[in-house]
């Protein structure tokens, strides 16, 4: 993968660069919790044909760099490494797509300079924050002496991983071992890594999402929301409250999926994703 160089730090991120007919629009898929890039292969592998896709590997737990350690690292510090990210790749007209995490509102409320369009995909909402089960116990993990690696075994174990408390909560059907793996083994193998995680987590602001409201509120482009129904972790009433707030707000709901849309249903998701850029281009 390529890296950038960051005020926070290295970050790593893939970019299937210009297709192979035209420059294509750009799509910028950012990630959640304990997840890499890669929960976006199956999307990216549909998309890269005909749009220009970028990927970047946040600093959740699975990065492969610590983040400097002189520098904040919270929610708040990684919305303003997402602005910075785009603007040193020097990516406009961006359709910023966002599962899982919420940071997107908050790039879209504070720095909507460079987004053409905004896809909010089953993500973290309003008061929803940190959300069910799994995220109390990450929130939980962090502020015990030695909870992250305890986490991080317990979910490594592979017959645990489809227990609804955990990673299992995300998804209605297994996500292949080998991905998991790579999404776990930082956490697993690097004590800075678990330092990144646990600073990022104690770093949470819990009404971040809703002072993110307002600014949605004035986000008057072209804005997708798309939900889960079979949603765990996210309210499926979220999707359509997120679909109100933006002006230019419409919503999609996914059947036969949980959080991660793009592992239980990448065709749909995909799309989905397609006939909105090419409606609002």
């Amino acid at each position: 993968m390529p890296e950038i160089e960051l005020t926070a730090g290295t970050v790593e991120y893939e970019d299937t660069g210009k297709p192979s007919h035209g420059p294509g629009p750009v799509v910028v898929l950012l990630h959640g919790l304990v997840h890499d890039a890669t929960v976006w292969r199956k999307v990216v592998a549909n998309l890269r044909t005909d749009h220009r896709c970028v990927v970047p590997t946040l600093p959740y737990g699975s990065h492969r760099t610590p983040m400097r350690p002189d520098m904040p690292l919270n929610p708040d510090s990684v919305v303003e490494l997402i602005a910075e990210f785009l603007e040193r790749l020097d990516l406009s007209d961006v359709t910023l797509v966002e599962n899982d995490c919420g940071r997107a509102q908050s790039v879209a409320a504070k720095h909507p300079e460079r987004l053409g369009r905004l896809v909010l995909t089953s993500c973290e909402a309003f008061d929803n924050y940190p959300p069910g089960v799994p995220g109390k116990m990450i929130s939980l993990a962090c502020k015990v002496p030695g909870g992250i690696t305890l986490l991080a075994r317990t979910l490594a174990l592979r017959p645990l991983r489809r227990l609804p408390i955990g990673l299992g909560a995300l998804t209605k059907r297994p996500v292949p071992d080998e991905i998991l793996d790579g999404w776990l083994k930082p956490l697993l193998t690097d004590p800075a890594i678990r330092a990144d995680f646990r600073r990022y987590n104690l770093g949470v602001r819990k009404t971040e999402l809703l002072e993110a409201v307002d600014g949605l509120g004035k986000f008057d482009k072209p804005a997708l929301v798309v939900w889960a129904t079979e949603d765990r972790m996210m309210p499926r009433a979220h999707g359509r409250r997120l679909a109100d707030v933006l002006p230019q707000g419409r919503l999609v709901e996914i059947e036969d999926s949980c959080t991660l849309i793009a592992e239980d249903q990448p065709e749909v998701l995909s799309a989905a994703l397609r006939d909105f850029i090419a409606e609002t281009r």
